[in-house]
């Protein structure tokens, strides 16, 4: 099992748009959980997650990312989802979380929502 995940993360202003892939589980969500939460700040207005090649996520990863929205909502952020694959939108579901996050269905579509927003 690959207990490393491959996050890029891309800075525009007050946006950063966190790519992951791999699982995010148990032993890879304190990584995620520290990305987030070190980019979740004053800084950072919005901070868009793309989960196009997460593959799987347990309840430590949805906890982490929880975490990273309690705190981008501290600062008065937003923390967006975007290109969940069926499996991880799925986790989202049952866990009712998906009322929780807003969830795009593509990086485009989150960031025009932001721009839409902010007219």
């Amino acid at each position: 099992m690959n207990e490393v995940l491959d996050i890029q993360i891309e800075r525009n202003g007050p946006i950063a748009i966190v790519r992951v892939a791999g699982e995010v589980d148990l032993y890879s969500s304190p990584q995620l959980r520290k990305v987030l939460l070190d980019l979740a700040g004053e800084t950072t207005r919005y901070l868009i997650l793309d989960l196009e090649k997460v593959t799987y996520m347990d309840s430590s990863g949805l906890a982490s990312l929880v975490e990273g929205l309690q705190r981008m909502e501290k600062y008065g952020g937003r923390l967006l989802l975007c290109s969940l694959q069926e499996m991880v939108q799925n986790v989202f579901e049952l866990s009712r979380l998906d009322t929780v996050f807003p969830i795009f269905e593509d990086l485009e579509t989150a960031q025009s929502s932001l721009s839409a927003s902010d007219e």
